[in-house]
């Protein structure tokens, strides 16, 4: 294949149409590359998807939806007002809580609202939450921008104010704490303390073994604010997907990749196109994986060399998901809802034992709550969730299912004082081996690897490739990491490292200027 010119700006690949995916394509695309998505399946979303039971529809991933405004950021670039194509609102609680003793909570957004609630259900010091809260607002302004929004494998991330900083303040960051143990010391009640301890199961780790850093979580949601999406969280998927469209990224949908294409160019070989499932070859200049990097490496590069050592690391928790078609109503839930484990060192032991707990903590969600078109009148979509162990060998998943379906419904029936079974007339179930067959995570990892110890951050595979040129990574198994907010960030620190790795030509035309300077003169 002959090299780019000086004048043209490259031939991109994307493999999957993942949410990380499609942004990546759609900042490639508007710096001017040619940018064409390859996607096994018949939809864009990836784990953004939606599941239709009978009259009854789901979102098949994540509920909650945080820092939008990196969904905004995308349309801004392309020149467009965000609101015109995607519409949020914020929730003024975000959660519903509830424990066996009978204490309900409803944890607010606005964090002064939610430290008076605290303080009037479960007797602890507003000022103590708003302390708590605080600090770990002040975590993510010392770390955030460096650990979540840059490359932590590029030598020039480390040379910054905002590191020198940060490296000034480490006595505040709790680095050689659990999570656990810093709630314990700041919050010390035990239903509050598990309360804030569930914001390490946001990138599916053991807040026991997770380093006391990951505080800073509850901020996305008492500070930055939790929201829901019109149309549920699939219309996410379908917002940026159209967006790519009118920007001309180029898709192929029902067209698995069978393998990336390399050739030795100097000392080490390059990345020059795909071998697809119907034995057809495409050449491109550079390639973009956002399918889960075990299985980019293990399937689509099986003759090159792997980051072994990376690829090992601990995954995440994964899930056990019941989609619940329930004919009639329960006010007394909200939209995000919380039914704890009376004993949650058991709930966690148990997942790192491979298995699950006798009394799992059950999350609900309800997004018919305010997607009204997702259920039949006078009923309600149910995304009942619990934290489960990655797939490994051995686990009789059938059976635990079985199993942990009654023990579930007999929790929720005990604390709601109503009956439940009766009325699920529509269901499906996801277990860690249906994730992986669905998504392609790997084990069914939902988040990649899991964040259990100081180093986690920088274990993470980078988003470029040191083994092959031309060949980057983006989606929630490289860093930063899972969850939708860093999905998106992952494409905007590859298409970054793109940039530095490979420089465009400084004449090369870039849509995003072009759209920028039509902005300018109307």
């Amino acid at each position: 294949m002959a090299s780019v010119s000086n004048a043209s700006p490259p031939r991109i690949a994307v493999i999957g149409a993942g949410i990380a995916g499609l942004a990546a394509a759609i900042r490639l695309r508007l710096q001017g590359a040619h940018v064409e998505v390859f996607e096994a399946s018949s939809t864009a979303g990836g784990k953004l998807g939606e599941l239709v039971l009978g009259d009854y529809r789901f979102g098949i991933g994540p509920s909650l939806l945080t820092m939008p405004e990196y969904i905004d950021e995308l349309f801004e670039l392309a020149g467009e007002t965000p609101a015109d194509h995607f519409r949020y609102q914020r929730l003024d609680t975000v959660c519903r809580y509830a424990w066996e003793d009978g204490i309900r909570l409803d944890a607010r957004a606005d964090p002064q609202a939610f430290a008076e609630e605290v303080e009037r259900v479960l007797g602890v010091p507003a000022q103590r939450v708003l302390a708590t809260l605080a600090h770990g607002e002040e975590k993510y302004h010392l770390t955030g921008h460096t650990f979540l929004e840059k490359s932590l494998h590029s030598p020039k991330t480390w040379l910054t104010p905002e590191v020198g900083h940060a490296l000034t303040r480490l006595h505040r960051l709790d680095l050689m704490c659990t999570l656990h143990q810093v709630h314990q010391r700041d919050l010390k009640e035990p239903h509050l303390v598990q309360l804030f301890d569930r914001f390490a199961t946001y990138n599916g780790s053991n807040p026991y073994r997770a380093p006391g850093l990951l505080s800073m979580i509850a901020h996305f949601e008492h500070g930055a604010g939790a929201f829901v999406p019109e149309g549920g969280m699939p219309a996410i998927g379908r917002a940026l997907y159209s967006l790519a469209e009118r920007t001309g990224v180029v898709f192929h949908f029902d067209t698995p990749v069978d393998r990336i294409l390399t050739r030795h160019e100097g000392r080490r070989p390059r990345a020059v196109g795909l071998h697809l499932a119907d034995d057809r070859q495409v050449m491109f200049d550079r390639v973009v994986s956002n399918m889960d990097v075990f299985f980019t490496h293990e399937r689509l590069l099986p003759d090159a060399p792997a980051p072994t050592r990376v690829l090992a690391r601990e995954k995440s928790t994964s899930a056990l998901i019941f989609y619940w078609g329930v004919d009639k109503s329960f006010p007394e839930l909200d939209v995000h809802n919380i039914f704890f484990s009376d004993d949650y060192a058991a709930e966690f032991a148990a997942l790192e034992a491979g298995t699950l707990c006798d009394d799992p903590t059950v999350y609900v969600s309800i997004s018919s709550r305010y997607d009204k078109g997702a259920a039949p009148a006078g009923g309600e979509n149910w995304f009942v969730m619990i934290n489960a162990p990655f797939a490994t060998d051995g686990q009789d998943w059938p059976a635990l299912i079985e199993r942990t379906r009654e023990r579930v419904i007999d929790k929720l029936e005990r604390i709601l004082g109503r009956e439940l079974r009766a009325a699920i007339v529509e269901e499906c179930v996801f277990d860690p081996t249906t994730i992986e067959a669905r998504t392609l995570s790997h084990r069914g990892a939902l988040y990649g690897t899991s964040s259990n110890d100081r180093m986690a951050a920088f274990m993470r595979h980078p988003n470029y490739s040191r083994h092959i040129d031309g060949l980057y990574f983006c989606g929630g198994s490289v860093h930063p990491g899972g969850g939708l907010p860093l999905c998106l960030l992952s494409a905007r620190i590859m298409t970054d490292v793109m940039a530095r790795r490979e420089p465009w030509p400084a004449h090369a035309p870039s849509l995003h200027n072009a759209l920028s300077s039509q902005k300018d003169d109307a």
